[in-house]
Formats: C-alpha cells, sequence, structure tokens
C-alpha cells in the first residue's frame, strides 16, 4: 500500500481538527513524530461537536479521504499513522485490515487467527485509536452486532457501527 510522507511546515507538533461526519463528528489529530507529520487519534464525537476546521495538509488529506469514504465505501485510506499498540493489540487490527469491505468477521474467528481469546480481541478492537482507517468495525460478535455495548443498547458507538456496516453493505 502506498503512503503518502507529510513534512511539518509550522512549529505547532500537535494539531487536533473537528470534521463533520453523516453519523455525527470525527476528532483527528495529528502529529510530527521523528520529522513526520502522522495521524496519532481519530474520535468519534457527537453530531453537536464543535467543527474545527482541519489546519495542515495531513488533516486537510484525510478529510478530503473521509468525504469520499462516505460517498464512496470502497475508497482507501492512504494516510500515515503513527504506531500504537501493543503486540496483541496490533495483531488484532492488522487482522481486521484483512475483512473485506462488505464483509464481517467474529471476535472468535479473529481470535482463532491470531491465537488469543474473543473477549481480549474485543479489548483491543474497544482500544482501535483509528476507527475507519482501521475496520474494527468489521468485527461482530457470533451472536450479533457485538461490541461493547450490549445488542439491545441504543449508545452511540453502537449506532455508529451500525452505520458504517450498513454503509459498506456489510447488513
Amino acid at each position: 500500500m502506498y503512503v503518502r510522507i507529510f513534512r511539518m511546515t509550522t512549529t505547532k507538533s500537535t494539531e487536533y481538527c473537528v470534521i463533520s461526519a453523516p453519523f455525527g463528528c470525527l476528532g483527528v489529530q495529528t502529529e510530527l513524530v521523528d520529522g513526520s507529520l502522522m495521524i496519532s487519534k481519530i474520535d468519534y464525537l457527537p453530531p453537536d461537536a464543535e467543527l474545527k476546521p482541519p489546519r495542515n495538509q495531513l488533516a486537510k488529506v484525510f478529510s478530503q479521504q473521509c468525504t469520499e469514504y462516505f460517498k464512496n465505501a470502497s475508497s482507501i485510506f492512504d494516510v500515515p499513522l503513527k504506531p500504537a499498540g501493543t503486540a496483541h493489540q496490533q495483531k488484532v487490527w492488522n487482522a481486521t485490515q484483512g475483512i473485506a469491505l462488505g464483509m464481517t468477521s467474529t471476535y472468535g474467528e479473529i481470535a482463532k487467527l491470531i491465537k488469543s481469546g474473543p473477549r481480549a480481541v474485543g479489548t483491543a478492537c474497544g482500544a482501535n485509536p483509528y476507527p475507519l482507517v482501521t475496520p474494527c468495525h468489521r468485527v461482530i460478535s457470533a451472536q450479533g452486532l457485538g461490541g461493547f455495548m450490549k445488542e439491545d443498547a441504543p449508545g452511540f458507538y453502537r449506532q455508529i457501527k451500525i452505520w458504517l456496516l450498513q454503509h459498506e453493505g456489510a447488513l
């Protein structure tokens, strides 16, 4: 996969922007890491979050890629991500990259693939710092959507998971 490299031209090493999304907003933090600008965090935020436009080139590119993804789920994210997570979390997040668009996998299937336990896989998915880019939303329970909220809970994050899976053709 081709990943662009962004050099920081301002003196501020960390910036945070908030962009609109069909399910609410996305908070995006960029950070200077060893001279290269990388995304260091993506947050799901409620619809009433105050928008804060991207100020650096990486945040602008990511915002454009999000717009494309929201129009066409087969769009690809090719932004540099700050290395994060434990070795186990990275195994889980790498495994989610192998779940094809429009498909899902269960926590148990991922666990079997990486020789782990389903709960540990769920915990790693919940700790994913790069939602959308690392598609942990494609990992579901054997009994339904799963996630860190109960099946009957109408919670905000569950609604985002439903929106993403519908958008990608998995529901």
